[in-house]
């Protein structure tokens, strides 16, 4: 990815991060992914009280664009994240289920993708040395 298309995704991943239910955390979290065919998706964190039963925003935007655009490859997904004060994360990765879930996307596309974690790119494949496999 080009900078410049980089720098776009991190920031709708900030604006998807004020949608956040972060109430118990105060850790807002934002994910865009922009997929092959132009799309980007959205997704932030949702907490609920009956912890661990919340969702990730990796995950909800993950989950939401294989739904809504099957057979469309993922070709990177951004993370953003700020803390209670409003001050943003330098750099967040994905907790171990959302990079399970990013190993499953990937056999399942048969193709990786950019993981932007603010200050850093990586190779999704490469969060998760070991995933599950069937």
């Amino acid at each position: 990815m080009e900078q410049q298309e980089q720098e776009a995704l991190l920031k709708i991943a900030r604006s998807a991060a004020g949608n956040a239910y972060s109430v118990y955390s105060g850790f807002s979290v934002g994910a865009a992914v922009l997929l092959e065919n132009g799309e980007i998706v959205r997704g932030s964190n949702q907490e609920n009280a009956a912890y661990p039963s919340g969702m990730c925003a990796e995950r909800v935007a993950l989950f939401y664009a294989c739904s809504a655009y099957p057979g469309v490859r993922v070709r990177a997904v951004a993370i953003a994240a700020r803390d209670a004060s409003g001050a943003w994360a330098p750099s967040v990765t994905p907790c171990g289920a959302c990079r399970e879930v990013m190993a499953g996307v990937i056999r399942r596309y048969g193709a990786d993708f950019d993981v932007l974690t603010g200050e850093r790119v990586v190779r999704a494949s490469e969060l998760l040395p070991f995933p599950f496999a069937p």
